[in-house]
């Protein structure tokens, strides 16, 4: 399975298999609604803060997995394995959200 990233795609294991993640309009809504965020100029804010929590990335993937169309529930998202423990958890959070607003935002969540 490839990502398409002119959609936005990337592509990350995720508990053993290749999966893609999107932050489509409806994933962006839904974080916006999580994060109590006003618009998408204060999710960039605060994504670039680089202060995100285990349950941010936690919701992030899973917006971004549910966003390329799996089922998936946030728990679900918070079992699953990802290679490198924490840090590839932020690793592929990073990467949806370069993605998605562009690396010049300078978006970079740390565990």
């Amino acid at each position: 399975m490839s990502a398409n990233r002119r959609r936005g795609e990337i592509a990350a294991t995720l508990d053993g298999r290749e999966r893609r993640l999107c932050l489509t309009l409806g994933a962006l809504a839904e974080l916006e609604a999580a994060f109590q965020a006003e618009d998408l100029g204060a999710l960039v804010e605060r994504f670039s803060s680089g202060r995100l929590s285990a349950r941010d990335l936690i919701r992030i993937i899973g917006a971004g997995l549910r966003g390329a169309g799996e089922t998936v529930l946030d728990d679900d998202v918070g079992a699953m394995h990802v290679e490198d423990g924490a840090a590839g958890y932020a690793r592929v959070a990073s990467d949806l959200l370069a993605m998605t607003f562009g690396a010049g935002e300078g978006v970079s969540p740390n565990p």
